[in-house]
């Protein structure tokens, strides 16, 4: 594990250690807890962009090109 430092505004600081006080944790914890969601948010994003470009690859619906909504159709019961 790496260190890196950070420049925060002493009163935002200061608040941040109340919470984490209040969570029984540590700023460290709360901010390595933090970086970890964003990588794996991006992670998850990509992985949905992908399963998206497949189901559309492998779709058998019916948005071709030459496709025109047909509103009978689409309320016929």
């Amino acid at each position: 594990m790496r260190n890196i430092t950070l420049s925060v505004d002493d009163e935002i600081l200061d608040k941040v250690r109340v919470v984490a006080a209040e969570k029984r944790t540590t700023v460290n914890a709360m901010v390595r807890k933090f970086l970890s969601e964003v990588a794996g948010r991006d992670e998850k994003q990509a992985e949905a962009r992908k399963e998206l470009l497949r189901l559309m690859e492998t779709s058998k619906g019916r948005m071709r090109a030459d496709f025109k909504f047909d509103r009978e159709e689409t309320h016929e019961r």
